[in-house]
């Protein structure tokens, strides 16, 4: 059984946690507040469903995928203090590094990306694969919006890695598509900010979904 943990407690770590338990994987959530982590972990699990949840700085990870659902800095934050914890583990990173203040730009270095960020801050042993970012969290409630299954889009440098998360997104009954390695997560995070900017002029309620047909 895949085992996979999941940093943070909120919408996206909700939406990304059924999805994970809806394809039959372990489930660990880990946060600052440990009410919060356990209250979601048993929201979100069936009576059979492997899940449970502690506070981040009380509990091991215990996944061999870790997912960052945290905004941006607190992701970068984390990752920093907990290198050589991660070695041998596919990490992956959700993120979408925008200037909240300004809802206007995307806040990593020129030539960069929130996963290269983070990956800079992690030993070699760790895997870091960019997923998940140009998804809503409400959209992964069920995994597809209008019938069609989403597609989780996905960057990285490790072909096994991505393997891992591929299967994980295929068991919870989306698609994976793999985007090439882990520098186009540059693109992926420009689409995943681009994608929320079109909420308001097209009233989709972030509800919407990012979907390559043909």
């Amino acid at each position: 059984m895949t085992t996979v943990t999941i940093i943070g407690a909120g919408n996206m770590a909700r939406g990304i946690g059924i999805r994970v338990l809806a394809g039959g994987a372990e489930l660990q959530i880990l946060a600052p507040s440990a009410e919060k982590a356990t209250t979601l972990a048993s929201d979100i699990a069936g009576d059979d469903a492997p899940a449970r949840g502690g506070a981040v700085d009380q509990h091991p990870v215990t996944g061999e995928i870790v997912v960052l659902a945290t905004p941006y800095e607190a992701a970068l934050e984390w990752a920093s203090g907990h290198g050589t914890e991660l070695d041998g583990r596919v990490v992956v990173d959700i993120t979408n590094p925008v200037d909240w203040a300004t809802f206007d730009r995307l806040v990593t270095p020129p030539g960069s990306s929130a996963a290269e960020e983070i990956a800079a801050r992690l030993t070699r042993q760790v895997s870091v694969v960019k997923g998940f970012n140009t998804t809503f969290a409400a959209t992964l409630h069920t995994g597809q919006v209008d019938g069609q299954p989403l597609d989780v889009l996905l960057a990285g440098d490790d072909v096994e890695a991505k393997r891992m998360v591929s299967g994980l997104v295929e068991a919870a009954g989306m698609r994976p598509v793999d985007a090439g390695p882990l520098r186009r997560s540059r693109e992926l995070e420009a689409l995943g900010f681009l994608h929320m900017t079109l909420q308001e002029p097209l009233g989709t309620g972030y509800r919407s979904a990012v979907k390559f047909l043909g």
